[in-house]
C-alpha cells in the first residue's frame, strides 16, 4: 500500500476542508483471533465515500475501485494491507484509522484479537463511543469475545453492535444467528452495564449488511453496519459533566505574568469562575484564559489553555482545577478494578507507581478482594493477578490525589500503574470509590520525634538491611553485629526471617505474593524501629529488587544499608544446615529461593561481603568499619 502514501499534500487539504465540522464517532473493532476485524475495516473503507487513514491517504472510492493518483486498488489489497500491518507487528500498538462518508467522521481503534493484547484493546476502548464486536459464526461466543465484551463494559462503552460475521460459512443460516444472538445477550445481561446491543448478520468478505442491507439474508429486517454507525446518536457528556483541568506545568515566563496550562478533560469554564485547587483545597477567581490564538471569555472540554487567577496562591504540577460549586473528590486509598497488562502476576503488597493525568505517586494495592472469571462470570479468590486478568481490590497512595468515580467520569477515574523498576506500564485501574478510612484516619504529629529518641540515645538510628541466598551466614553475621554494637553502647534490635514467621507473619506462605508481603510487613516494622532511635538489623533472603527498593524507599536518604551477602549457591547447598536445599532439588520444597524461585541479586548495595574470603567476625567488622565513616 506504499503508493497510498503518496497522495499530494492537496488531496489531504481538501479532505480537511470538507469534513473538518463533520460530527466525530469513535468506535473500536474487538474480539476473538480471526473474527474477521482487519476484513470488517477494509469493507468499510472500500466502500466509505471518502479515506483518510493513519497512512495519510485521501481516497476517492466507488462501489468496486479505490482510486489513487497511481491507478486503482480493489478490496482484497487493501485488506491485504491492513493483515500485513499485522505481520510487520503493528499488533503491539493500538492502530487508529480515519475515514469520512457523507454525514460524519469516524474514528476506529483497530485492536488485534490475541489474548496477549488485550492491554491494547483496554487502551483503544477507552475512549470509544461505540464497540463493535464481531463474533465468527461458525464459532460462536468465545473466551474472548466475553473478555472483550467485558472490558467494554468496564470502561463504560455503552453501545455495542454484535457483528456476527461470517455467515457465508453458515449459509446464512436465521438459526445459527439467532442462537449466537441469544447465547450473547443472556451473558451481557447477567454481566455487562451496556444500554443497547445492536445485532447484525454479515459476512465482512462478501460485504454482505456492511453497509448496504443483503439479499442473503431476507429473513433479517435492521440496519446494516455503516446504517447503524450513521444513525446512531453521538453524546458527548465531556461537556456537560463538572469543569476539571489537570495542571501540566506552571508558565512565568516573567515576575507580571503567572499561568498554569493544561488540557481541560470536561465541563465549561469562563473567566470570572471561583475554582478550586484540589488536593489543597485553595481557592481564588479565574481572571484570564490564554490560548495561542488569543484570550477567550469560556473554553470547554477538549481546549488547551493556560489560566491565570487573581490571586497568587501555590499551584503546580499534578494539581486539578475544578469550579468551588463542583469540586472533585480528595483521598489516599479506593477500591478499584484492576485489569493487569503485565507477564509478571500482579503482587498486592508490592509498590508501583501510580498515574492520572498529571498527578503520580507511589501505589500499593492491597490484598485481592477477588478475580472475575469472564467465562462463569464468579467472583473467584485469588492471591494475585495474571496477565489478563481483571479483579478487584483495594489501592493506597502515598499522597491524597483528586479524583471522581470512573463512572461519574473517566478523565479523573482512570489510572495507569507502572512498574517502579522498569517504567513499564503493567496495569490500568478503575476507581469505584474512595474508602471511609481515607478520611477518617490522619497522621498524628507527636511532640517525641524520631530525632530526639536518637538524642537521648546518642547514635544515628540506621536499618542494616541483610540480603543473600539461604545459608549464605546472614544470621551469624547479623547476631555477631549486634553483639558488637551492643559492646559499643548502640541500641539495636535483629528483625531475623525464620523468628518473625513464628509470630507476625506466621500466616503467610512462601509463594511469590507471599515473600512480597513478608517483606512490606517486615519494612514498615524495620520503619517503626527506626522511628523509636533503634539500630534495626534485619536479617531476610528478600529476593526481589522491588521490595528491597520499598523497603529503603520508606526511609530519609542515608538511612538504609543494603547489606549482600554474597555467598555462592553451591557453597550455600554445601552448608544446608536445614536440609532446605537437598529437599526442593527433590521437589519436596517448591518456590525455594535459587533453585526453583528466582534471587535478584543488589547491583549496587552499599555493602557487599564475600563469604569466600572473610569470616563472619570480619564481615561484622568490615560493617561496623562502614557505619563508622557514614
Amino acid at each position: 500500500m506504499s503508493h497510498i502514501s503518496d497522495l499530494i499534500a492537496t488531496d489531504i487539504e481538501s479532505y480537511l476542508s470538507v469534513h473538518e465540522k463533520k460530527e466525530l464517532l469513535r468506535f473500536i473493532t474487538c474480539g476473538s483471533v480471526d473474527d474477521g476485524k482487519s476484513t470488517l475495516i477494509g469493507r468499510m473503507l472500500f466502500e466509505s465515500h471518502m479515506l483518510f487513514d493513519d497512512h495519510l491517504a485521501a481516497l476517492e472510492v466507488d462501489s468496486k475501485k479505490v482510486g489513487t493518483q497511481d491507478g486503482e486498488i480493489d478490496l482484497a489489497l487493501l485488506v491485504d494491507g491492513l493483515a500485513a500491518e499485522r505481520e510487520q507487528g503493528i499488533t503491539i500498538d493500538v492502530a487508529y484509522r480515519f475515514f469520512s462518508t457523507e454525514k460524519r467522521k469516524y474514528i476506529v481503534a483497530d485492536t488485534p484479537g490475541h489474548e496477549e493484547y488485550t492491554r491494547n484493546m483496554a487502551t483503544g476502548a477507552s475512549t470509544a463511543d461505540v464497540a463493535i464486536i464481531l463474533v465468527d459464526a461458525s464459532q460462536g461466543v468465545l473466551t474472548q469475545t466475553r473478555r472483550h465484551s467485558f472490558i467494554v463494559s468496564m470502561v463504560g462503552v455503552k453501545r455495542v453492535l454484535l457483528a456476527i460475521n461470517k455467515m457465508d460459512l453458515v449459509e446464512y443460516s436465521e438459526e445459527t444467528y439467532n442462537s449466537i444472538v441469544a447465547d450473547y445477550t443472556n451473558f451481557a445481561n447477567e454481566a455487562l452495564d451496556i444500554d443497547e446491543i445492536v445485532a447484525v448478520p454479515i459476512s465482512a468478505l462478501n460485504g454482505d449488511n456492511v453497509v448496504e442491507l443483503s439479499d442473503r439474508t431476507p429473513w433479517y429486517k435492521g440496519h446494516s453496519v455503516m446504517e447503524y454507525l450513521e444513525s446512531v446518536e453521538v453524546v458527548s457528556s465531556s461537556l456537560s459533566r463538572p469543569f476539571r483541568m489537570p495542571v501540566q506545568w506552571v508558565n512565568r515566563p516573567n515576575q507580571e505574568f503567572r499561568g498554569f496550562a493544561g488540557l481541560i478533560t470536561s465541563g465549561i469554564v469562563k473567566v470570572g469562575d471561583k475554582i478550586r485547587v484540589s488536593p489543597s483545597g485553595r481557592e481564588s477567581t479565574i481572571d484570564k484564559i490564554v490560548t495561542m490564538d488569543g484570550n477567550l471569555n469560556l473554553a470547554g472540554a477538549g481546549r488547551s489553555v493556560t489560566i491565570t487567577l487573581n490571586d497568587e496562591i501555590d499551584i503546580s504540577r499534578g494539581d486539578l482545577l475544578t469550579t468551588i460549586e463542583h469540586p472533585c473528590a480528595v483521598a489516599d486509598q479506593f477500591q478499584a478494578r484492576i485489569l493487569w497488562m503485565d507477564d509478571s502476576a500482579m503482587m498486592p503488597g508490592r509498590q508501583y507507581l501510580f498515574k492520572s493525568n498529571t498527578q503520580t505517586t507511589s501505589l500499593t494495592l492491597g490484598r485481592l478482594k477477588y478475580r472475575i472469571d469472564v467465562n462463569s462470570l464468579e467472583q473467584l479468590p485469588a492471591k494475585v493477578l495474571d496477565m489478563n486478568e481483571i479483579g478487584v481490590c483495594n489501592v493506597s497512595l502515598a499522597n491524597r490525589i483528586a479524583f471522581d468515580p470512573y463512572s461519574d467520569d473517566s478523565s479523573t477515574g482512570g489510572f495507569i500503574i507502572v512498574d517502579r523498576m522498569t517504567n513499564n506500564t503493567v496495569g490500568m485501574g478503575l476507581i469505584d470509590f474512595a474508602l471511609r478510612r481515607s478520611d477518617n484516619i490522619h497522621w498524628q504529629n507527636m511532640d517525641v520525634t524520631k530525632t530526639s529518641r536518637a538524642e537521648m540515645k546518642t547514635q544515628q538510628p540506621k536499618v542494616i538491611w541483610f540480603t543473600g541466598l539461604s545459608g549464605s551466614g546472614k544470621s551469624s553475621i547479623a547476631n555477631i553485629l549486634e553483639k558488637k554494637l551492643q559492646s559499643m553502647g548502640r541500641h539495636t534490635i535483629t528483625l531475623d526471617g525464620d523468628n518473625v514467621r513464628h509470630g507476625l507473619n506466621r500466616d503467610l506462605g512462601f509463594t511469590k505474593a507471599d515473600r512480597v508481603e513478608n517483606i512490606r510487613r517486615v519494612s514498615e516494622v524495620a520503619n517503626l524501629m527506626l522511628d523509636a532511635g533503634l539500630i534495626c538489623i534485619t536479617s531476610f533472603i528478600s529476593p526481589f529488587e522491588s521490595e528491597r527498593k520499598m523497603a529503603r524507599d520508606l526511609l530519609e536518604k542515608n538511612e538504609f544499608i543494603e547489606v549482600y551477602i554474597d555467598t555462592p549457591l553451591e557453597i550455600c547447598e554445601q552448608r544446608d544446615a536445614k536440609g532446605l536445599y537437598a529437599k526442593a532439588r527433590s521437589g519436596e520444597l517448591t518456590n525455594f529461593t535459587g533453585i526453583s524461585s528466582p534471587y535478584e541479586a543488589p547491583q549496587n548495595p552499599e555493602i557487599r561481603v564475600d563469604t569466600l574470603n572473610s569470616t563472619a567476625e570480619e564481615a561484622a567488622d568490615q560493617i561496623i568499619d562502614y557505619l563508622s565513616k557514614a
